[in-house]
């Protein structure tokens, strides 16, 4: 039982939590004692992304009063060991200060259960830890079963938690499964049956954490909170939008995984569609977490089916080679650990989407994403279309560029609007400026980190920003013809970019056909920047 000591520094944490500094202050801890399981957790994610986010989490007084952070994992390492390990990377990445006393007591909360995820005994013995943990607290808790491991092992463990009664529970067990759920479409629904055999639906959490970041939350307060944009959100005004996700990072010691995946199954598959999904959906009639889900899904059905005899119309893809990352050479990608030295394995893919219905017709989406790029930069820009009449002079209109609506996602976030203004002086030349707004100078508060988000959106039991069964599935149809073109017939030209470049020349030629351009990376003003501020440079689109 919890002693009166333990309780006492609960409520101290709930009182500051008032005038915490990190987005989550006014969120109240969820009511029931909470067990979060974590499969993997000995690995990467954990130690840079979750335990950072529940330390933040801690120290905001946004976790019960009763709760139980179990990592389970085949790693040999001493209990002592892994607690370290958390608390430096607690120190590197969380967004409160790691003080000694609040480590301490934060760790108290930790235990490690070395396990083999096929042992059917060992979830045994796993399942009589929580019931234990439910005596000690005399109440019933919340479990929840975090699946930070690579997608091989989803349906066994959800199996084996079915096996062990531990998914018995409907409204007190959850679990949830990282990105990318499976290899295809075929290895999607397979570990999907399973996991629904042994789970319902509402018990399932389906996580990306891009949705989980604030920027990406506000596309949709943006849209449909403001009539100044809803009403030429749409083909009329739009002539085409640009989703990019640049790393400027290479594997992070991924090779093994990697080598699996490539760009398109890590990012594009659910990162960029998540984005394309908020851009291109309907109104919603409610924010209710199946209302929003279903826009999303109908956006995804609408995606035109790319015809697997011309894919190379409709996607590129691109490996990098050895180049300069912000003055530091760095190695190509078939130079990388644990990569082979012909792989075929894409780290660069951009595709041309459209989405079939009255408010997108004819509307080309292109997506790009690669690793190893000039910048690290995540920004969705909406290009308008050319005025239908040109008025002005030639001579006043030289630098004439259409209007542009580019959303900031990362590094820096916030919004900015370029449109045409006439330049001081007796001459009437126009002349394309910005209007902008970043959160940094609006809010003044640090934005809370994704994941921070979604585990407390997890502990509450709210869906809104998790995906669907059909969401995943849709996902993968989309790029299945891609997926399979691209293995029947390997890159004769790899690597086809240098690290430091923003990817190859054939992603260019892809919006050259239809007389579009990729803009430039954007940089906004205020606290945020970390460059003086530069205009969106994009090349006036051609009629298609």
């Amino acid at each position: 039982m919890q002693t009166v000591k333990t309780q006492a520094r609960a409520q101290k944490r709930k009182g500051s939590a008032a005038v915490a500094l990190t987005g989550l202050s006014s969120y109240q801890p969820p009511s029931e004692p909470t067990v979060l399981v974590i499969f993997g957790g000995a690995g990467d994610l954990a130690w840079r992304k979750l335990v950072p986010a529940l330390f933040d989490l801690f120290k905001d007084g946004c976790l019960p009063d009763y709760f139980a952070i179990v990592i389970v994992d085949a790693v040999q390492i001493r209990e002592d060991e892994l607690l370290e390990r958390f608390r430096s990377g607690a120190k590197r990445f969380a967004q409160h200060q790691l003080r000694g006393k609040d480590w301490k007591e934060f760790g108290s909360h930790f235990s490690y259960f070395r396990a083999d995820f096929t042992n059917k005994q060992a979830f045994a013995q796993l399942a009589d830890r929580l019931d234990r943990l439910e005596r000690k607290w005399e109440r019933k808790a919340l479990s929840i079963f975090y699946l930070a491991t690579p997608p091989r092992f989803f349906g066994v463990i959800a199996d084996m938690l079915g096996k062990a009664r531990l998914a018995r529970k409907r409204k007190q067990s959850r679990i949830l499964v990282e990105k990318p759920i499976g290899h295809d479409l075929k290895s999607m629904l397979e570990i999907n049956h399973t996991i629904s055999s042994r789970f319902d639906e509402p018990q399932i959490f389906r996580i990306d954490h891009y949705l989980g970041k604030e920027t990406v939350r506000n596309i949709l307060a943006l849209r449909f909170a403001n009539v100044l944009f809803e009403p030429v959100w749409n083909r009329r005004y739009i002539d085409y939008v640009t989703i990019t996700v640049a790393e400027q990072v290479g594997l992070e010691r991924r090779g093994g995984y990697y080598e699996g995946a490539g760009a398109l199954r890590d990012m594009v598959q659910n990162h960029l569609l998540q984005l394309l999904c908020l851009i291109a959906m309907e109104p919603p009639v409610s924010f209710d977490a199946d209302e929003l889900r279903n826009k999303k899904v109908d956006v995804l059905h609408a995606v035109r089916q790319i015809p697997s005899n011309s894919v190379w119309e409709f996607a590129t893809r691109g490996q990098y080679g050895a180049g300069t990352i912000n003055g530091k050479q760095v190695p190509g990608y078939r130079q990388e650990p644990g990569v082979a030295p012909d792989s075929n394995t894409e780290t660069f893919a951009a595709m041309k989407l459209f989405v079939d219905n009255w408010r997108w017709q004819d509307v080309p989406f292109y997506l790009r994403t690669g690793k190893r790029l000039a910048q690290q930069v995540s920004e969705i820009v909406i290009h308008f279309r050319q005025v239908p009449h040109q008025s002005f002079p030639p001579e006043a209109a030289g630098n004439w560029l259409p209007a542009a609506l580019v959303l900031c996602i990362q590094p820096q976030e916030g919004i900015s609007l370029r449109f045409q203004a006439k330049k001081p002086g007796a001459q009437l030349i126009l002349q394309p400026v910005s209007m902008h707004f970043n959160y940094g100078d609006a809010f003044r508060e640090p934005l809370p980190d994704a994941y921070k988000t979604l585990l407390w959106d997890l502990m509450m039991g709210d869906a809104t920003i998790f995906m669907r069964a059909d969401q995943v599935e849709a996902a993968w149809t989309i790029l299945t013809p891609v997926l399979e073109y691209w293995q029947s017939l390997p890159a004769d030209d790899f690597p086809n970019y240098a690290a430091g470049t923003m990817g190859p020349q054939n992603a260019e030629v892809l919006l050259a056909r239809g007389g579009c351009a990729w803009p430039n990376p954007t940089s906004l003003p205020g606290s945020l920047a970390a460059e003086p501020v530069t205009d969106c440079r994009f090349e006036p689109a051609a009629g298609r």
